[in-house]
């Protein structure tokens, strides 16, 4: 089963993260930008997380066979805190750098008029770049944030086949599904959606335009329930070709549309000594 989570956290996950999932067969994620859990203190603390998300976790992930790309934004959350809002200033350097698939993640958290502004600016931004846009749908008053975020993307004149709303539920599909947008499903061990729901909705709408991802990160999570899916639609009854459809092909298609996905195999975990910027994941080898 070959695997890309097109919506995974990396930067909170440790190296036996990377070895199980590349066991499973995850070959391939994309990593949003997010809020890290506790406020940042401005423009810099961004760019050094910028920074990370194209080289150091690209770095670490290729050590283990797995090709990172990265999306990058002004998340929801932070967008109601003028100290973040500078760094839309510098959001364009970073919307041309190798590996960065999309815009994202974008959308909203409490829908406030700061939100509002953010967000419109962000399509704006990916407009500008040439690039897909990946959009959080709010966890609270989920379906209210959701017709609000398809609103503001019809405002923004992006083609809607360019833009995957994520975090979607049996309450919010059908509108995003008539929409013209990519649908992303975030699979958790207790909140957002279970892999048995997931193949319900699977056999409600099909393949097209579906996307399904761990989210994983800080929380409880389990950066191995895209697999998990996978194992269940087999279960019942889908092909081995629409697994591959939904965990392969269909997010290659949506992030493919930047023009920088890089899905050349890589070899996995050698002991070779390289490092990045002086580090190395591979320390405390034997005879180190």
């Amino acid at each position: 089963m070959r695997i890309f989570d097109p919506h995974i956290h990396m930067t909170s996950r440790t190296t036996d993260d990377y070895e199980a999932m590349y066991a499973a067969g995850v070959r391939a994620v994309t990593e949003p930008a997010f809020w890290l859990g506790q406020p940042r203190t401005g423009t810099t603390s961004f760019t050094d997380y910028f920074d990370s998300l194209i080289g150091w976790e690209r770095f670490r992930a290729a050590r283990f066979g797995i090709r990172h790309h990265a999306t990058i934004a002004l998340n929801p959350k932070e967008a109601n805190d003028p100290r973040c809002r500078e760094v839309l200033g510098v959001l364009p350097r970073y919307l041309a750098k190798d590996g960065v698939v999309a815009v994202g993640e974008v959308g909203y958290d409490s829908m406030t008029a700061d939100e509002d502004d953010v967000f419109a600016r962000q399509l704006a931004l990916a407009a500008d770049a040439g690039l897909p846009v990946l959009v959080h749908t709010p966890h609270r008053d989920k379906l209210s944030g959701t017709r609000r975020s398809l609103d503001v993307v019809r405002e923004s004149g992006l083609a809607p086949e360019r833009v995957l709303v994520d975090h979607l539920n049996e309450v919010t599909v059908d509108l995003v599904a008539d929409s013209g947008c990519w649908m992303g499903f975030s699979i958790y061990p207790d909140t957002k959606m279970d892999e048995r729901r997931m193949v319900e909705l699977l056999r409600r709408h099909g393949t097209d335009r579906v996307l399904v991802n761990s989210a994983a990160d800080w929380g409880r999570s389990d950066p191995l329930k895209t697999r998990a899916t996978g194992e269940e639609m087999l279960r019942a009854g889908f092909t081995e070709a629409d697994v591959e459809k939904v965990l392969w092909h269909n997010p290659v298609a949506f992030y493919g549309q930047s023009g920088r996905l890089n899905l050349d195999e890589l070899p996995g975990f050698t002991a070779e000594a390289t490092t990045f910027a002086g580090n190395s994941v591979l320390r405390g080898g034997s005879g180190e």
